[in-house]
């Protein structure tokens, strides 16, 4: 076990060393720690602090924030493939983004990113009001329906009004593919604080996610708080993946597959599973980053489409393993 963190802690490291090295305009390790310490040239200090630094560190960020609300879900609605949108949160969020550019004519990405924070969490809240909508208590499976329902709904409205005004469509498309160009410090710093307490909470919840997966009736007998375990669940999950939504647009499968991958490899106790996607996610979400840089340079492929490319195959060749496919 402490190899298997001593490795991530490692592949994070030269995932980050990549990420400041590698794009249209390369530069050497040395040149980067020169530009870190102060030093280096007038160009090589605008590409690394301007625009490196501030994009692997929402790399970071936004990795960190997926993985942990995947985590979460996957282990709230005893699914092993589901995923953070499921709760309507990449819906909301570019829902909200779409009614911004569209009527409010919103240009810079941060606006954007409050915008979509406040449409996650208002989707988010009315799925849960749906789902407890009607006899007993909210459940799992109700709010997975919910989602799912709500975020369709939402997803074709968003579609029609992108479609209907060009316009629109040509200034979120960039976000909306997933991308974490042009995320200046004041984007990331200002969501900082979101995503630290988002990852508290959710290491918080995890021993109790361990007493719900023997069941309801079990876990209140190990004196776990059901009902108060479910809230903080979706309340961590709406504000990590509305964050990490809101910074960098909608990036698939990294919040599917990372804790998939932390399951199969280390077991079903939750605060593993946390601790192993916070650090592996990262890893992930930067090699898509620097993957985009490369493969058709000087242009980019954004991150978001570079996940799914990578995650369709690993996720079918997991889903096929009997071990991982379980909760």
């Amino acid at each position: 076990m402490t190899l298997g963190f001593a490795v991530l802690g490692v592949l994070l490291i030269v995932a980050v060393a990549l990420s400041l090295t590698v794009g249209s305009n390369p530069l050497a390790l040395g040149t980067v720690l020169d530009v870190l310490r102060g030093g280096g040239s007038a160009e090589a200090r605008y590409v690394v602090a301007e625009l490196r630094v501030p994009r692997t560190v929402a790399g970071v960020l936004v990795g960190a924030a997926l993985g942990a609300a995947g985590a979460l879900i996957q282990a709230y609605t005893r699914n092993p493939l589901a995923d953070p949108g499921i709760l309507g949160v990449n819906a909301g969020a570019a829902f909200a983004v779409a009614v911004g550019v569209a009527f409010f004519g919103l240009r810079d990405i941060s606006a954007f990113v409050w915008l979509a924070f406040a449409g996650a969490l208002l989707v988010t809240l009315a799925v849960s009001v749906i789902g407890s909508a009607g006899r007993g208590a909210a459940d799992p499976l109700r709010l997975t329906l919910a989602g799912v329902a709500l975020g369709a709904v939402l997803a074709g409205l968003t579609t029609g009004m992108t479609l209907s005004n060009p316009d629109a469509f040509d200034r979120m498309r960039s976000w909306n593919a997933g991308s974490l160009l042009g995320r200046d410090l004041d984007v990331v710093g200002a969501v900082v604080p979101f995503v630290i307490a988002g990852l508290v909470l959710a290491m918080l919840l995890a021993p109790g996610l361990n007493a719900l997966a023997l069941g309801d009736d079990v876990a209140r007998v190990q004196g776990a708080r059901v009902g108060a375990i479910r809230v903080g669940v979706i309340l961590a999950v709406t504000v990590l993946a509305g964050t990490a939504t809101a910074v960098a647009g909608p990036i698939s499968f990294v919040g599917l597959m990372v804790p998939h991958v932390a399951r199969w490899l280390f077991g079903v106790d939750q605060r593993l599973i946390l601790a192993v996607s916070m650090l592996s996610a990262p890893v992930v979400v930067l090699a898509s980053d620097v993957l985009g840089r490369i493969l058709i340079a000087p242009a980019e492929i954004p991150v978001g489409i570079v996940t799914a490319f990578v995650g369709a195959p690993v996720l079918i060749a997991l889903a096929r393993r009997r071990k991982a496919s379980t909760l």
